[in-house]
């Protein structure tokens, strides 16, 4: 089953109405989600870098997305484990661009990753894994 973005989209609204403060659904398809996070000052750190709970948000609910894909639109789909390493500092006046990939998708488990750039950037500023639970249907 793979849910169309335009779909995925309205539910990612729907379901968080905390709305685009995770970053706005680009593209996706069976498995996949690219999304992008408009930084503003709401998201900075001091020294004026982007903050780590900005780049985890982002980089989960893209994975979700990419999830959802896949399954459906499940909402009680959670996350069980998030690891992220923070590989440089994003460009603090640039879109974050999150590209996430299911890599194995079971009854009750998903695992993936999301690399995150900063728009522009062809090395990533961060590489998360993630497992998510999968609600028994």
């Amino acid at each position: 089953m793979t849910v169309p973005a335009e779909q995925l989209q309205e539910f990612l609204l729907q379901q968080f109405p905390q709305g685009d403060r995770f970053g706005t659904l680009l593209r996706s398809g069976d498995g996949w989600a690219e999304m992008s996070l408009e930084v503003g000052d709401e998201h900075l750190r001091p020294g004026g870098t982007v903050s780590g709970p900005t780049l985890m948000a982002l980089a989960d609910v893209a994975l979700y997305a990419a999830l959802l894909s896949r399954i459906g639109l499940v909402p009680l789909a959670v996350t069980n484990n998030l690891n992220i390493n923070f590989l440089s500092k994003p460009v603090a006046g640039q879109p974050i661009i999150a590209y996430a990939r299911m890599l194995r998708v079971g009854r009750t488990l998903g695992v993936g990753e999301v690399y995150l750039h900063s728009s522009g950037k062809e090395d990533p500023v961060a590489h998360a894994t993630m497992t998510y639970s999968i609600p028994s249907r």
